[in-house]
């Protein structure tokens, strides 16, 4: 069977969709500020550059459950499936962020797939790497100057 085509263009999904969708939040606050919660969209910017229902080719970078992250990639060849045309790749939390970096960085290099994402997407494995890891403990405050010398008093 070949592959089905959709007539629709990616600007007339996102003039249709821009002011409604089950993505979009707003905020009255600072200015009245609309974000995406779009898996696909890298920067939770309500755009349609970031968008990623209302392009055929978008990204997400996610956290995953064991400490890892997710690679989202979305395929334009079948559009009118949702549920096939989107291809994810995981790294462990094992996996070197460098070899992460180098994953997205090809991804978005490949064939035209959106290079002006990859700044973008290796950010967000960097913030989601950073959100990952451990708090260092600080070592409680040693007491210094006269309150040092009042509880050396006191014992």
């Amino acid at each position: 069977m070949a592959a089905e085509r959709t007539n629709v263009s990616n600007d007339l999904v996102w003039q249709i969709t821009r002011n409604q969708n089950s993505y979009l939040v707003r905020r009255n606050t600072g200015g009245g500020s609309q974000f995406s919660r779009d898996p696909l969209n890298l920067v939770n910017k309500h755009s349609f550059k970031y968008s990623g229902f209302a392009n055929t080719k978008a990204i997400g970078v996610q956290a995953t459950e064991n400490g890892g992250v997710a690679v989202t990639t979305k395929k334009a060849a079948n559009p009118n499936k949702p549920a096939q045309n989107q291809v994810t790749v995981t790294y462990g939390p094992n996996a070197s962020t460098r070899k992460i970096y180098k994953g997205v960085a090809d991804k978005t290099a490949q064939h035209g797939y959106r290079a002006d994402l990859r700044e973008e997407a290796v950010a967000r494995v960097s913030a989601v790497r950073r959100s990952q890891k451990a708090k260092k403990e600080t070592p409680a405050r040693k007491p210094r100057g006269s309150k040092a010398q009042a509880e050396e008093k006191a014992e």
